[in-house]
């Protein structure tokens, strides 16, 4: 089967960790290169993946002929100016979540990839290839918990190290970037609709400058949506959807293993259905799905509009943190 040559633009730690390790394993994805600013580190994660090209420069990569698609999991400043440059350069483009650092540069990458439609553009949140969201959504669409009115989700870990880019403000660092942009992409996920207006609270590092703790409120027609992701709390991870008559439980929602089977939990009355998955990698789903779109010309399993939809919400977020009140999307 013809497969999608990807060229990887960094060294990052989720891209050398799970991303390509993932891809390399799919049907349809050959990994051909991996370009860094040092190109010691691009060699030296080449040898140990079993890349065949290392280059020293981003732009090299851009200009090699035979890579047709192009993976940025760069700093989330990086992720708009390089995916617009891949655009330019003749490359398809699954930019790492959140795929700008605005709405504005959000719009710019919709431009740059409208003015070369043979091309692809996708924001990679991955969570929503892996089967027990998929089948959560089903439950819903099937009335399996009534009426869905609202849900519930949680996302933290602890990271206090001035290096990492996380607790950088100026390249896009933060809790609400990092994680709390999947809360914001669930809930309108499952709700398949934008909020019409949002509440947010911001606690701020006093040394990074970055949200380390926040929680919002999502407000849709049909129902609402609570979050609270974190930096510097414990590690935790939770997605409740709660119905008119049940609820869904999703043990790992986000970092779905791929070593064991995932779990969720059906809540009807004094019922309780466990959905267990046959063990899986989103990260590999992701890369089919998006390569298979490229081989057959076919729409993108999700749309670029998305992406600029979860940026409006980010910034009303931010808006109604920084204004104390509330903001309408």
């Amino acid at each position: 089967m013809q497969k999608i040559r990807w060229g990887i633009l960094s060294t990052a730690k989720i891209g050398v960790e799970k991303v390509i390790p993932a891809m390399q394993n799919g049907r349809n994805c050959e990994i051909c290169a991996i370009a860094s600013r040092d190109k010691a580190r691009a060699e030296e994660a080449a040898e140990n993946l079993n890349i065949p090209k290392a280059y020293g420069s981003y732009e090299a990569l851009l200009r090699d002929p035979d890579i047709d698609a192009v993976y940025n999991p760069l700093p989330n400043h990086l992720h708009a100016p390089w995916s617009i440059r891949s655009l330019e350069a003749g490359k398809h483009v699954l930019c790492e979540k959140p795929v700008a650092l605005s709405v504005q540069e959000a719009r710019e990458m919709q431009k740059a990839a409208a003015a070369r439609p043979e091309l692809k553009l996708m924001e990679a949140f991955m969570y929503k290839f892996h089967p027990q969201w998929i089948r959560s959504k089903a439950w819903i669409k099937e009335g399996r918990i009534g009426e869905l009115r609202t849900v519930h989700s949680f996302f933290a870990y602890y990271n206090t190290d001035p290096g990492n880019i996380r607790n950088m403000a100026d390249i896009g660092g933060g809790g609400l970037m990092d994680i709390g942009c999947y809360n914001i992409s669930l809930s309108r996920y499952l709700f398949d609709a934008e909020p019409i207006r949002v509440s947010a609270i911001m606690e701020t590092d006093p040394r990074f400058k970055t949200d380390r703790l926040t929680s919002g409120l999502l407000v849709f027609e049909s129902g609402k949506a609570t979050f609270t992701c974190s930096t510097q709390l414990s590690n935790y991870q939770r997605v409740q959807i709660f119905g008119t008559e049940g609820r869904i439980e999703i043990e790992i929602p986000f970092n779905a293993p791929n070593d064991r089977p995932c779990k969720i939990w059906l809540h009807q009355n004094s019922n309780v259905h466990e959905k267990r998955f046959k063990i899986c990698d989103q990260y590999t789903l992701q890369g089919e799905q998006f390569s298979q779109s490229i081989l057959d010309d076919r729409n993108l399993p999700v749309s670029f509009t998305d992406a600029i939809s979860n940026m409006k919400v980010i910034e009303a977020v931010q808006e109604s943190a920084a204004q104390n009140r509330w903001a309408e999307i």
